[in-house]
């Protein structure tokens, strides 16, 4: 396949790319096939680990290229907004270039992408509450003064250096029907897929957006990127709401479908991903397998490549996301009994709860509620159960001991 002569990205341009990338930069990252995935959606599961890279995620490939051509003109103060991945590319980026960067992230950056970026040496200033505000800031940075500024998405050195991972992914897995490629600023997947496409077009390149950040859609369907005022999703890593003109015109020339993933879809596929593959897998990243379980996108029979493009999950976000998977589940169950209020009943329902093997995390004992009468109670039981089976159970012991119960697991 030769490239458009109107296209942005040339192959060509990716090949010089992979020739700068060191390999104490950027590493290849291996491919594991996953069975337990694959027999979930009949289908021959390759995941692509780009989050085992140096930084968590991908996104040194594109910042190195642009920051070490930029070194080489004589630049050596770098700038760049960022949620955190970017962030931390940029840092490790600069620094072995021997430059200094300075990165500006939201307020509500994970502190542990905030410590990362200046482990890796960057200075690290927090302005803004949303991402507008940190981005107009970091560009502020530059007017007037030698700095550069290094775009997430929005510039054809990154997006060449995202593209190198698309070179990977076909030499890994040649045979390959379809890629799934998560989709933030569409820097990644425009590399990948010009990557790929030149290889063999007849690899199916679909691209994946978080329902609550999608813009390339409408960018699409108006021939000109769409930007979104706020975003709602988990997956902050492709939360950039918006793509460039740069990115549309290589999506629109080389990405074969677009499809739109829940937050409760991605957060299933984390905790899938940490259960049978013993991956932890960021929201952003996971999106490639969120969309295989979905049921917008058919791989039956194929051989299937997702990307897992970013590893970098913030702990109180891991919690969120489990105890979210465990409700779902009816592993964790909220149970409100009510009671006359005497002594002994809380010990008789523990003990009806522990009959059936169950584990009570805590109680709380509620005697101001407008829907008792004098002399009654609520006993609140949080309760940790194997599973839908056991739940029921729990619920049937209670009320055969004659206790009026509430499941109000999702309802508190």
């Amino acid at each position: 396949m030769t490239d458009a002569p109107h296209h942005p990205i040339q192959y060509s341009d990716i090949e010089r790319a992979r020739e700068r990338l060191r390999d104490d930069v950027v590493k290849r990252t291996p491919v594991e096939r996953s069975t337990s995935i694959g027999e979930l959606v009949d289908a021959d599961v390759h995941l692509k680990m780009e989050h085992l890279q140096w930084t968590g995620s991908f996104k040194t490939r594109g910042a190195f290229n642009k920051i070490s051509q930029d070194v080489a003109d004589g630049v050596d103060e770098f700038v760049a907004a960022s949620a955190g991945n970017h962030a931390q590319g940029v840092a490790l980026a600069a620094t072995e270039c021997g430059a200094d960067s300075t990165v500006v992230m939201p307020e509500t950056a994970p502190q542990a992408k905030v410590d990362a970026t200046r482990d890796y040496g960057a200075s690290v200033e927090l302005v803004g509450e949303d991402f507008q505000e940190t981005m107009a800031h970091a560009q502020s940075l530059v007017e007037g003064a030698d700095a550069e500024f290094v775009h997430a998405y929005d510039d054809p050195d990154i997006v060449a250096g995202q593209g190198t991972l698309g070179i990977d992914m076909y030499e890994d897995l040649p045979e390959m029907d379809t890629v799934v490629v998560p989709i933030g600023g569409g820097g990644l997947i425009s590399g990948i897929a010009t990557a790929i496409k030149h290889h063999d077009p007849s690899v199916r390149v679909v691209g994946v957006q978080a329902r609550g950040a999608e813009t390339v859609h409408a960018s699409l369907d108006k021939g000109a990127p769409v930007t979104l005022d706020e975003t709602d999703t988990i997956a902050d890593g492709i939360a950039t709401g918006g793509i460039s003109e740069l990115t549309l015109r290589t999506i629109d020339a080389h990405v074969d479908e677009v499809v739109t993933v829940t937050d409760d879809e991605i957060t299933r596929a984390i905790l899938l991903l940490l259960e049978r593959a013993k991956q932890v897998i960021e929201g952003a990243g996971a999106a490639s397998v969120a969309a295989l379980l979905g049921d917008d996108l058919d791989v039956a029979g194929e051989t299937v490549m997702p990307l897992l493009c970013g590893g970098n999950l913030d702990m109180t976000m891991l919690q969120t996301v489990l105890v979210h998977a465990l409700t779902d589940r009816q592993q964790t169950l909220r149970l409100r009994v009510q009671i006359d209020d005497r002594p002994g009943e809380m010990e008789r329902l523990a003990g009806l709860i522990a009959e059936r093997d169950a584990n009570i995390h805590d109680v709380r004992h509620v005697r101001a509620d407008e829907s008792l009468d004098v002399g009654e109670a609520y006993l609140l039981f949080r309760v940790e159960t194997n599973g839908a089976e056991h739940a029921a159970s729990i619920v049937t012991t209670i009320e055969g001991a004659g206790y009026t119960v509430d499941d109000v697991t999702r309802g508190t």
